[in-house]
């Protein structure tokens, strides 16, 4: 039978832990590595539907993106804190936590390989990569004005709605960045693109980008992230024949639009 640590070693070949930044937080977060899994929940987030999810699904692991703890540390495990709660909950219902992050935005197949073929971009390459891998990806759309281009995102990633700026371009080559990558835009100009998909974009990274000339659109931050959750639902399935993979039914973006 697989346990957590089988589990974890076939993640790390997915999206190698040498992959991640070196303030990340990534791996087995709560359990035991010689724990049986009998069933694993898939979510972008280690959040508390997900685990009332996990419970109610009786899942012996839960697989996210974002860790469980992150970057503040963690001083003690109790009920005075949202991730204490959630740590607890884990440990008294027997659940082990695993989370691939920067590791799984930087690695080929991972968070930005899926993004980009979501989006129908062709000949995706990496920008600025360090062997077979990087942060960001870019790729060729048919030539179409940013108005069908921004459509497009709407509609393959579900988002309720996109924040952007046009650089006065129609959109030719694309390049994106799940999660918060605004801070990239220079590299997505340098590599000759003329568009920019990626969230969590502030004020002046507008501003700057519409100074710049670049197209740049926020699509949300669960929204650009959250497509390769079920690719890697799916290769989990494949790996482990006998484990039952779910893929979180409950999980959504509480970001609304009014």
């Amino acid at each position: 039978m697989a346990t957590v640590a089988d589990i974890l070693t076939f993640l790390e070949t997915l999206a190698p832990r040498y992959m991640k930044e070196d303030w990340d937080n990534v791996g087995l977060l709560c359990g035991r590595r010689d724990r049986p899994v009998r069933k694993i929940l898939v979510a972008l987030d280690p959040f508390r539907n997900v685990i009332d999810e996990a419970i109610a699904e009786h899942a012996d692991l839960i697989v996210t993106h974002h860790p469980l703890i992150f970057r503040s540390p963690l001083m003690a495990v109790n009920e005075d804190s949202e991730t204490g709660r959630c740590v607890l909950t884990l440990i008294e219902h027997g659940i082990a936590a695993i989370n691939a992050h920067t590791n799984l935005d930087m690695a080929p197949g991972g968070v930005n390989d899926v993004l980009a073929t979501t989006l129908g971009l062709e000949n995706i390459g990496i920008i600025n990569p360090v062997e077979n891998y990087g942060l960001l990806r870019c790729g060729a759309v048919t030539e179409q004005p940013l108005e069908a281009f921004l459509t497009s995102v709407k509609e393959k990633l579900h988002c309720e709605g996109l924040r952007y700026v046009t650089g006065g371009k129609p959109v030719r080559k694309v390049a994106v960045g799940g999660g918060s990558c605004a801070d990239f835009m220079h590299d997505a100009l340098a590599a000759g693109c003329d568009t920019f998909v990626t969230s969590d974009i502030k004020y002046n990274q507008f501003r700057t980008a519409f100074e710049l000339g670049l197209n740049l659109i926020d699509a949300g931050h669960f929204h650009t992230e959250n497509p390769v959750m079920p690719v890697l639902a799916e290769k989990l399935q494949a790996a482990f024949p006998e484990v039952e993979v779910k893929f979180c039914e409950n999980h959504t973006d509480c970001m609304k639009f009014y």
